[in-house]
């Protein structure tokens, strides 16, 4: 069965919901057998009137959508797939609003769903560290939030007032006049495999910088940053660490950020142009929906397509699944405990 090539061919395509369901079943077994999501049995028969299969085993009956981020949503594949192509193929995102209006659903709903296919296209937990001897990665952090000129004067004042209990050396006034307020984020660049990583961070302090390369990087690596303070003597025991100094100038033959920079500013073109207010709560949610775009960008070694790209998020659809309730904070992991924001 051929794949559509367009957003357009997409719409048509997945506008029959069996078509949409043949789909989705293809790349959830690849192999072409069907198992049955709450024993693991083949053999599973499909009941054309309902449009879903019955296990032959446990005789429970599953859609397609069971154990995967579609489960127990009564919104149709054949808007759900259309979400999917855009979220994954929209260089600078697709708001909820857009949603809304494309396809129809409210926005709350169009809001429930974007955040559902975020946790499909996140990457699982990577088995293995970048780089390693003669590889070359670049390390640098980025701070999110809002912009003190464009506060409400009233959050502008709570802002100042807090901002004014911090100690008033120069070099910690200076620092945290930039950051005060914003949420930092930490990427990791590998050159060769041209593969970002990126994670939201408690702090931009030397021990939680050091833990996140120490648990990614192999060592012996050759690592770039930028002058900032928590970098000092933080790498030079187990990497090769370069330094360019950006007072100065952005490139050092060899030595520079701007991968990672380029990165960061397709992230907040996305968080400022398409989004426009993200809460930290949820912020790793679009770190994670832009590192999937950007490590699945078109190459010229890797000349993926916008069908490509939706095949691969759906492959990843499997095994997860995200509650209203989870997502808004009022159960946690576990179904019980609270989680506040």
């Amino acid at each position: 069965m051929e794949s559509p090539r367009t957003l357009q061919s997409a719409i048509l395509f997945f506008s029959d919901e069996q078509r949409s369901i043949d789909t989705v079943a293809r790349m959830r077994w690849i192999d072409g057998v069907v198992r049955c999501p709450f024993c693991d049995a083949t053999g599973a028969y499909w009941i054309k009137t309902q449009k879903r299969w019955k296990c032959r085993e446990c005789r429970e009956q599953f859609s397609v959508k069971v154990k995967t981020v579609f489960e127990d949503s009564p919104i149709s594949l054949s808007k759900w797939l259309p979400c999917l192509w855009m979220l994954a193929n929209c260089k600078n995102g697709v708001s909820s609003w857009e949603i809304h209006r494309s396809l129809g659903v409210s926005q709350k709903t169009a809001w429930f769903m974007l955040h559902r296919l975020r946790l499909g296209i996140q990457a699982p937990q990577p088995q293995f560290k970048m780089g390693g001897s003669g590889s070359e990665v670049e390390v640098d952090e980025t701070f999110i939030g809002a912009k003190a000129k464009n506060m409400h004067r009233a959050r502008k004042l709570r802002w100042q007032q807090e901002r004014n209990k911090i100690p008033n050396s120069q070099s910690t006034r200076m620092t945290n006049e930039r950051t005060y307020g914003k949420t930092p984020v930490m990427g990791i660049l590998d050159r060769t495999e041209r593969k970002v990583r990126a994670n939201v961070i408690p702090a931009v302090k030397r021990e939680t910088l050091q833990e996140q390369i120490l648990n990614q990087v192999e060592r012996g690596t050759t690592i770039y940053t930028d002058d900032a303070v928590s970098y000092e003597k933080a790498l030079s025991k187990d990497y090769v660490h370069a330094v360019v100094n950006h007072l100065n100038r952005y490139v050092d033959g060899r030595v520079h950020t701007n991968g990672l920079e380029n990165f960061w500013s397709l992230l907040k073109r996305s968080l400022h142009g398409s989004y426009v207010a993200v809460e930290p709560f949820h912020l790793h949610r679009y770190v994670d929906e832009q590192a999937f775009r950007y490590n699945n960008r078109a190459t010229r070694d890797n000349p993926l397509t916008d069908s490509d790209r939706f095949l691969l998020a759906l492959s990843q659809v499997t095994g997860k699944r995200l509650t209203y309730a989870e997502l808004t904070g009022k159960v946690g992991d576990d179904g019980t405990t609270p989680v506040p924001f």
